[in-house]
């Protein structure tokens, strides 16, 4: 397998045109002496939307790594692949987070539960089944994905993370000790797991939730971990995952405490938030920039149902607090810009229109080249909030704070 760092940080870049703004964020890490591995991530669903193709992800990376002169690793990301999808990243990537929370619930086979459960004696035989029963099927899932990678890319050329973040309830910590006896079980060599962890992981926007709680399942993860790496022969280099984890700023202090505490690595993917900082710095830019951001809120505004549909699970918009398109047509750069960025001790700070923008990318995708025009012509202003998001808001809290 292809051992991950200790620190790996995903970003996602929608029109592939901030990866070397991404990167400075990195190397302002380890001018401090901290060294996080970026990982370029874009799902198959965004690339549908956009009209792009993966091996553009990888182009981009690796001319903003040589642009740059970063001589650390990176990694592209295949985000929230399946069977049905995985193709098409073979080549570019060597990240894969299989995605099979589609799969919980779904009955496994009774001999295989059974057969599970006569295996691990050492484990609660009455819980054990309960568990099996409901994770069983997406785990064997994840062995079919990863022996499907394997084959065609060989084992020693890529990373494996398992996903079970997309679904309705969170696992217990001892829930997911017996999702990672049971991965053991399926010889994939797992080196980051993504847990639906209890509370809301709305795009682009804080936790919500009871941050105290959140500390304590994240910590008694990372102890199920621990203990799995030890007596199941699962990776060394095995740790946590937070999934939409961009923004959420009032669970960074205690994931910084306990993996400070405990040694522990993390993987951190966000993904919207760096097309969000294009949009400020299109409307820092100048009148043009300002006034296509506009016109993206206002297609965004007119299309809000159509948009927000795939992605109700992680959303949360109150439609009567967004401002009216007549209203954010007379705004300053100054009012746009302090609505959507993730200031919230500004009184201009709305996150139902930063979520419904977040969301709201399939508009810049439909303007093709006007908007991908604009993203040139608005380089430094784009650049400098992109930087700048990832470095202060995110790589700070998290790492040097």
């Amino acid at each position: 397998m292809l051992k991950i760092e200790k620190f790996t940080f995903g970003v996602g870049d929608r029109f592939a045109h901030q990866a070397r703004a991404q990167l400075r964020a990195f190397e302002m890490a380890a001018e401090r002496g901290v060294e996080i591995t970026p990982v370029w991530n874009k799902s198959n669903r965004e690339h549908l939307i956009v009209g792009s193709e993966p091996a553009s992800v990888q182009a981009a990376a690796k001319a903003a790594v040589k642009a740059s002169g970063w001589a650390n690793p990176w990694h592209v990301d295949a985000d929230h692949i399946n069977l049905d999808t995985v193709d098409r990243f073979i080549e570019p990537s060597d990240f894969y987070t299989i995605d099979v929370a589609h799969f919980i619930g779904q009955a496994a086979p009774k001999p295989d539960v059974e057969a599970f459960v006569a295996r691990h004696p050492e484990l609660d035989g009455d819980v054990v089944a309960a568990v099996a029963s409901k994770y069983l099927a997406a785990v064997q899932q994840a062995g079919k994905i990863y022996r499907y990678i394997a084959a065609k890319k060989g084992t020693d050329r890529f990373i494996t993370e398992v996903s079970m973040d997309e679904t309705d309830s969170p696992q217990t910590p001892r829930e997911l000790l017996i999702i990672l006896v049971a991965i053991a079980d399926e010889k994939i060599p797992i080196q980051t797991i993504a847990p639906k962890f209890t509370g809301r992981f709305n795009k682009g926007v804080d936790y919500v939730g009871d941050v105290d709680q959140f500390e304590r399942e994240f910590t008694e993860d990372l102890d199920v971990i621990a203990h799995a790496v030890k007596n199941y022969g699962l990776p060394e280099t095995l740790k946590l995952s937070v999934h939409s984890g961009s923004d959420k700023f009032s669970i960074y202090a205690p994931i910084r405490k306990a993996i400070r505490k405990t040694g522990a690595g993390l993987h951190l993917k966000t993904a919207g938030t760096t097309w969000l900082e294009e949009l400020i710095g299109l409307a820092e830019a100048g009148p043009e920039g300002l006034a296509l951001a506009k016109e993206v809120y206002a297609e965004a505004f007119d299309h809000k149902e159509e948009l927000c549909e795939p992605y109700a699970s992680v959303i949360d918009i109150d439609y009567a607090a967004l401002p009216s398109t007549g209203e954010v047509r007379k705004w300053a750069a100054e009012d746009y810009t302090g609505a959507l960025r993730h200031v919230q001790s500004n009184p201009a700070f709305n996150p139902n229109v930063r979520q419904l923008l977040h969301v709201g990318y399939k508009v810049a995708a439909k303007m093709g080249d006007r908007y991908l025009a604009m993203l040139r012509q608005s380089e430094e202003a784009i650049a400098r909030n992109v930087t700048e998001n990832i470095f202060e808001r995110h790589i700070k809290p998290l790492f040097l704070d």
